[in-house]
């Protein structure tokens, strides 16, 4: 099963990346915080190669710059969240936490700004990104709102079919 785990993990991340670039032109839009949530309360611990697969092909496809330093920790930080609140039934309670990550991830993503060109251009990055922030957090609420059961359900008979090793 463990194998069977990894691998999926595998297919997991290109699906991010996936996603990620068929929603690129809609501005802070995004379903990449939704799956990465769902990959964590299914996948649990192996969700850590799903996300090193998905930033590594990021950094591939978008090529390496600053911005892709954040997504080292920015992913791997909504995963625990996630995995502390994995037993948490609420759609409610789910679609805030989908839609404060939203409004979150700019000042997230401003750290390497920081360090490489100070205070001043960090804070100017963070209020710059405001509207776009804002954009993120309400796209993120719903839809993780109108998504995060139908998924869930999706991907729990997913497991369910590999433990008992039937094909869906």
């Amino acid at each position: 099963m463990r194998l069977r785990l990894v691998a999926l993990s595998g297919i997991f991340g290109a699906i991010l990346l996936v996603c990620q670039i068929v929603m690129a032109p809609l501005p802070n839009i995004e379903v990449v915080t939704l799956l990465v949530i769902l990959f964590t309360i299914v996948l649990g611990r192996y969700v850590g190669y799903t996300l090193a697969v998905f930033v590594l092909l990021e950094g591939l496809y978008y090529g390496f710059g600053l911005w892709w330093f954040s997504y080292l920790y920015i992913w791997l930080i909504l995963a625990i969240v996630a995995f502390c609140f994995r037993k948490m039934e609420s759609r409610l309670g789910w679609a805030l936490l989908c839609g404060f990550y939203g409004l979150l991830f700019g000042t997230l993503s401003s750290f390497p700004t920081f360090v490489l060109s100070g205070f001043a251009v960090g804070v100017a990055y963070i209020v710059k990104g405001i509207p776009f922030d804002l954009i993120h957090a309400v796209s993120n609420f719903i839809l993780a709102l109108l998504l995060l059961p139908l998924l869930r359900k999706l991907l729990n008979r997913l497991m369910n079919a590999m433990q008992m090793g039937k094909p869906m």
